[in-house]
């Protein structure tokens, strides 16, 4: 943004602001005298209180470095540090998930050892009847 476009824009605040204190004034003639001014004394003081500081909008930084610019703030920097951002998430979730299959693994392992060194052979844990019996059994014993 240029200068003339600012001071453009510095005109047409100070035209509308101008166009709302008539509006305002000429309102306050048909409201009562004491809220009249107790208005306009409200106003008063919120134009003396208004901070006149002048709006100064300048160009990002641009910094060379090897033949190539960068703005800082923005461009390739934002978008390098999304990727990161990206590429970090997403090896977390990859060693997330890593993990978890070996944990599943692992698990998977020790019941098939349990079975397998157990003196049972596996078909009895698929017998109906021996899954009634364990039962029995189990409520047997916490008498």
């Amino acid at each position: 943004m240029n200068h003339a476009t600012s001071s453009a824009n510095a005109a047409f605040e100070e035209r509308f602001g101008r166009q709302v204190a008539e509006r305002l004034t000429t309102g306050n003639r048909e409201l009562p005298h004491d809220l009249g001014e107790r208005l306009r004394v409200a106003r008063m003081q919120a134009v003396a209180r208004r901070k006149t500081v002048p709006v100064m909008r300048t160009a990002p930084v641009v910094v060379a470095s090897g033949g190539a610019a960068a703005t800082l703030g923005g461009g390739w920097w934002g978008r390098a540090g999304a990727a990161l951002s990206l590429v970090a998430l997403v090896a977390g979730l990859m060693t997330i998930s890593t993990l978890q299959d070996n944990n599943h693994a692992r698990e998977a392992a020790e019941v098939d050892s349990a079975l397998l060194t157990d003196d049972l052979p596996p078909a009895a844990f698929t017998d109906p009847g021996f899954a009634q019996f364990l039962k029995s059994t189990d409520s047997g014993t916490a008498r």
